[in-house]
């Protein structure tokens, strides 16, 4: 079991950190000189630059510790408590941990968020989809009180969850969503929310359970999969960061589903999230999903 004392080891300063940056990206790398294998490290600086001609490259660019002035050590401590927690790491407990102001540790926060970010293909095989509604207040009854945001999710059993906030859980974004990651060829599972309504017009093959009959399961139809990582977000949430605000809820979503989508494959999250370092994060954002004409 990797420990802090590990983690010390293997990450001792800086310098330790920043090659780690430097060999994920730049392994093997071929120099404009068209040399290889000749980069050395600047001193005091987060440069390596090649023996032969001097070209420079800087490891940290266009990733999350750019322009940072944060010590390298810190980034990777932080990255370290991320991947030891279950149910999230509050910015409070980065600048105890850490050491740092909390601007500075809910900036960190949410950059590491960004390493997991989670893409992959479509899901196959039988996937449940399903809403949910997280923060506000509920005033006076049933779904989308005011103050509430909501978010659509599908997942395949045994595989993995894909969810995203949305202004307005509606037949076109749920569809849209559902179009986006999952194979026409799959088994939708759905409960009976009429946004679902349309879901066969698009080729896939729909089933339902009744909530409000008190009917759960029938057969193979049921929603308890996603209903459990709903259950497992919420818990999180409002245990570790009590309120999260509508501009930020999508960074914890995909903390989330990272984690989640990593149950069963006995996956080094901790060393995943080390190699995801190297991850560029100034490049043109994906796409976001659309809405599907109903």
């Amino acid at each position: 079991m990797y420990n802090f004392k590990d983690f010390d080891r293997q990450f001792p300063n800086d310098d330790a950190c920043l090659h780690h940056i430097f060999l994920a990206r730049y392994s093997g790398h071929k120099c404009e000189c068209g040399k290889t294998n000749c980069f050395y490290k600047v001193n005091k600086r987060r440069c390596y630059a090649c023996s032969f001609c001097g070209a420079q490259i800087y490891p940290t660019a266009r990733t999350i510790f750019h322009k940072s002035e944060t010590s390298l050590k810190s980034w990777f401590f932080a990255i370290f408590l991320f991947a030891k927690s279950k149910n999230g790491v509050a910015a409070k407990e980065i600048q105890r941990q850490v050491g740092v102001t909390y601007k500075t540790a809910f900036r960190m926060t949410h950059k590491i968020r960004e390493l997991m970010a989670s893409g992959g293909g479509m899901l196959t095989g039988v996937v449940e989809a399903d809403e949910t509604y997280i923060g506000g207040k509920r005033k006076g009854f049933g779904r989308g009180a005011v103050g509430k945001i909501p978010v659509v999710g599908i997942v395949q059993r045994r595989g993995e969850v894909r969810a995203t906030v949305v202004t307005n859980a509606t037949a076109g974004n749920a569809i849209g969503h559902l179009r986006q990651n999952v194979e026409t060829t799959a088994q939708v599972v759905s409960d009976e929310s009429p946004i679902y309504n349309f879901t066969s017009k698009f080729g896939f093959k729909h089933i339902r359970v009744n909530h409000s009959a008190d009917e759960y399961v029938v057969g193979r139809a049921h929603t308890n999969t996603i209903e459990g990582f709903w259950a497992q977000l919420k818990r999180s949430i409002d245990g570790t960061h009590h309120s999260v605000s509508r501009k930020y809820l999508q960074n914890y979503v995909n903390e989330f589903a990272f984690r989640y989508n990593r149950r069963f494959d006995g996956c080094d999250v901790l060393g995943e999230m080390f190699s995801r370092t190297s991850l560029v994060t100034d490049l043109p954002p994906a796409k976001p999903a659309g809405e599907t004409s109903i």
